[in-house]
């Protein structure tokens, strides 16, 4: 298999010739695979990931400005390593919600079950006052789907895309907290805590 210097990968990557992507998976997925293996993934996540890196790597590569300071297959592995990092926080967030639903089914209590009527009502109501865009990327974030699957459904970029993610997210937990029914639970629950212990 022929080498390319890192210089000839960035060149290829930017220009667009698939013969480089070929290139890539055969050289570097080994070593994204067992990285994602070790930390608990299959072969189908280390493949999925491993797509998602190499997609923004080539977002980063269409800045001429961007400058590569280490090794292009350093580079690569910390940006797959920190993509499947994310997705192993979202998994296990999303297994302690569903663990918390299912032990507590039972044991709620009727102000447990105002409050939770609450919090989704305020949810609801902040999730309704964002722009149309951010509710669609957000709900569909939300069913799993990976932003290049978002891109190629609603019509944009990848890029825009994750930074429209990580705004949406960002003004829906700000909207939140700002909640006047928000700000007073945690008011009565910080008063509780005190009263209690």
């Amino acid at each position: 298999m022929k080498e390319y210097s890192d210089k000839e990968i960035i060149e290829c990557l930017r220009n667009r010739q698939s013969y480089v992507v070929t290139y890539l998976s055969n050289r570097f997925m080994p070593m994204i695979k067992l990285m994602v293996y070790q930390m608990g993934g299959s072969i189908e996540d280390a493949k999925d990931i491993f797509q998602e890196g190499l997609m923004i790597m080539l977002e980063k590569l269409d800045n001429k400005d961007f400058v590569l300071t280490c090794k292009f297959k350093t580079f690569l592995y910390c940006v797959c390593e920190n993509l499947w990092k994310s997705v192993l926080i979202k998994r296990q967030a999303a297994t302690n919600y569903l663990a918390r639903n299912v032990n507590s089914e039972d044991e709620k209590d009727f102000t447990e079950l105002l409050d939770n009527k609450l919090y989704e009502t305020i949810f609801r109501d902040v999730f309704e006052s964002l722009d149309d865009v951010s509710k669609k990327i957000l709900a569909l974030y939300w069913q799993d789907k990976s932003p290049m699957e978002i891109s190629k459904s609603l019509g944009y970029t990848y890029g825009y895309v994750r930074k429209k993610k990580c705004e949406a997210q960002g003004e829906l937990i700000e909207k939140v907290k700002r909640h006047p029914d928000y700000t007073r639970i945690m008011r009565s629950e910080s008063i509780l805590k005190n009263i209690v212990y």
